[in-house]
């Protein structure tokens, strides 16, 4: 199973259950923080970068943008579209992989991904910064999440690439990479880094990097 593959089958056994939905599905405070320089940078066109189940494309498309949102979790993707009609929301859902989008160079002046482009190797995170860079407009915003090495999963399990490990338990058992500031900087080479902080998840110990970057023009 690929790299991916594993991180999908992963969430759309958590994705499937009440249960397992349950820790997200209400947006995270700094995305909903990050809506009015949005609105005052005349934001439209946004997209939802591993949706999940949802949480956040349903906050943006509250908020009156267009939202693409792409999971390669069909048990998320179902689950998003069935909130998404509830709500009377217009969301365009997409099934597939964050490695190759299928949208035309500069589509989104915004691209949210949530806990998701850290599932891999650097390399992998690499590659998927340079879609994201694709797809965004000049100067558009990127926000998303990496983990830190003072994350307390970081050294746990197997190492199978520098500063990446995969964790013993299920949900972990798929390569997750850690990066300090330094290699950050390197990672956001086509950006502008206008934040990077760090912000403490849910449980002791989960401490994640928050990034907001502006695309660089070509």
């Amino acid at each position: 199973m690929t790299v991916t593959g594993s991180a999908i089958e992963a969430w759309d056994t958590r994705w499937a259950t009440p249960e397992g939905r349950a820790d997200w599905l209400e947006p995270d405070p700094d995305v909903t923080a990050l809506l009015p320089q949005l609105r005052a940078r005349g934001t439209r066109r946004a997209l939802d970068l591993g949706c999940g189940v949802g949480r956040h494309a349903l906050l943006l498309a509250e908020h009156g943008f267009a939202v693409e949102a792409i999971d390669g979790s069909a048990a998320g993707i179902a689950y998003a579209g069935e909130a998404a009609r509830a709500r009377g929301l217009a969301l365009n859902l997409h099934q597939g992989e964050a490695d190759a989008l299928p949208f035309p160079d500069r589509s989104f002046d915004f691209v949210l991904s949530w806990n998701v482009i850290y599932h891999g190797t650097l390399g992998d995170v690499g590659r998927r910064l340079a879609e994201i860079w694709r797809v965004l407009t000049p100067r558009g915003l990127y926000q998303g999440t990496m983990l830190p090495r003072r994350n307390s999963n970081y050294g746990q399990g197997r190492l199978v690439a520098p500063d990446t490990f995969v964790g013993v338990e299920p949900r972990r058992a798929h390569p997750h990479c850690y990066c300090d500031a330094a290699a950050l900087v390197a990672l956001f080479a086509g950006f502008e880094l206008l934040s990077l902080t760090q912000r403490l998840h849910r449980k002791p110990g989960s401490w994640h990097w928050h990034i907001v970057a502006e695309r660089s023009p070509d």
